[in-house]
């Protein structure tokens, strides 16, 4: 741990209950968080935050078991509403006057679980539900719930009332399975849920395929030729339309950053790697879309050295070959998938760029996106250009504006 000088810290224009805003999938969304009393309602706080940081208002209600593991003054401060631990004739659990999105149990303890499944509303959280189930089957609002309990817990009858839950619509989250139990999953991947729930984007289960990072190719068993790209940009664009709702598949070549658990991805090791996963994923069902933002190899060595070459000898020159073009290979093979694609210049001119980018359109691509080294601003985001053949380029500074405006394009061309 490094030592710390004791000055104060950096002064922020953000309120003591305010949260930084990380995206807006879930703007003007009004969520009922559930909480029910299982250990991990300690981290009921975190959910509500953390629903926050994408633009939703959040509601706390919890059952009398729940306040055991949390406090009132904990989610009120999280939620910045008053936290409903009572039914008064308000008649809260019905919520009239101001109607919920989405309803979240998270936790969902087995006793509550078999409770809704049998239509048992006997305190607030039941009772809300109740409620919600006859919203739901209306059309009028989504529920979500977080199994957690002990593995010996899981027995017959929850593994009955969850499969009715999910036949009448309510969507089940996934648990992170350890230690024997049905923990709670992290805060991002139930935000993550939820955003999917309420999405109403034309995207919404359309498969899209995805492609990030370098695609290295091998000198020995040891070493490889890459490039300095991480591929994050990659996993910002399949993120940003999986909260969509999108079908997203994610081929990520190895490098430098991971991406988060709850993105459908599979990591390629090598170029050839890389086109047979592309090939192979895209012959496996149809796709609409397809994105190609890897950073694929240009030229491999002909031949691959045997075992790991000896250090601190002269290395045997290497003959490097061109690689297929993938997406000239894509493009052959599967004609019907409108594609994006990625180009990047160094040493030439903006203008030079969009030229590059125009021929390359007029080979049948749905459109490019365009970078060039010598344009990136002071901080090190990354300025790129979406060209189409349809509107004027559109300029774009980051990561995240980035694959916002591919997904706003795609929604349109959808």
């Amino acid at each position: 741990m490094k030592s710390w000088d004791f000055s104060p810290p950096p002064e922020s224009e953000l309120g003591d209950r305010e949260v930084p805003l990380e995206g807006e999938h879930l703007y003007q969304k009004r969520i009922a968080l559930l909480i029910t009393g299982g250990i991990a309602a300690m981290k009921a706080p975190l959910i509500a935050r953390a629903l926050r940081k994408e633009g939703a208002e959040v509601v706390a209600f919890t059952s009398e078991e729940a306040l055991r593991y949390t406090t009132i003054d904990a989610l009120e401060w999280s939620t910045t509403h008053p936290v409903v631990t009572k039914l008064t004739a308000a008649a809260e659990h019905l919520s009239d006057s101001a109607p919920f999105d989405v309803y979240l149990v998270a936790p969902a303890t087995y006793n509550t679980i078999n409770k809704i499944r049998y239509g048992i509303a006997d305190g607030v959280v039941t009772s809300a539900i109740a409620s919600a189930i006859g919203r739901m089957e209306r059309g009028k609002t989504k529920i979500a719930i977080a199994p957690t309990m002990h593995g010996s817990l899981h027995n017959s009858i929850l593994s009955e009332s969850l499969k009715k839950l999910d036949e009448i619509g309510v969507r089940i989250l996934p648990p992170r399975e350890a230690y024997g139990k049905h923990n709670i999953p992290d805060e991002r991947e139930i935000v993550v849920a939820v955003c999917q729930l309420v999405s109403d984007s034309p995207l919404k289960n359309v498969p899209i395929l995805v492609t990030g990072g370098p695609t290295p190719v091998p000198i020995d068993n040891v070493r490889r030729l890459t490039n300095r790209f991480s591929g994050r940009l990659g996993c910002e664009i399949a993120e940003e339309l999986y909260l969509r709702g999108a079908d997203v598949r994610l081929i990520h070549g190895e490098g430098t950053y991971q991406p988060p658990s709850y993105l459908p991805y599979q990591i390629a090791k090598t170029y050839d790697e890389y086109l047979a996963l592309v090939l192979e994923t895209l012959s496996q069902k149809t796709y609409v879309f397809g994105i190609f933002s890897a950073a694929v190899a240009d030229y491999k060595p002909e031949a691959v050295l045997p075992g790991k070459t000896p250090s601190g000898g002269t290395l045997k020159s290497i003959n490097l070959v061109p690689t297929l073009k993938v997406i000239e290979e894509v493009k052959a093979k599967f004609p019907q998938l409108r594609m994006v694609t990625f180009k990047y210049q160094e040493q030439v001119s903006h203008e030079k760029l969009m030229e590059i980018a125009l021929e390359r359109l007029r080979k049948g691509y749905l459109a490019v996106v365009a970078n060039r080294g010598e344009e990136m601003r002071d901080n090190s985001e990354q300025v790129a250009y979406l060209v189409t053949n349809d509107k004027p380029s559109q300029k774009m500074t980051g990561k995240k504006e980035i694959a916002k405006a591919i997904a706003n394009y795609l929604n349109s061309s959808s």
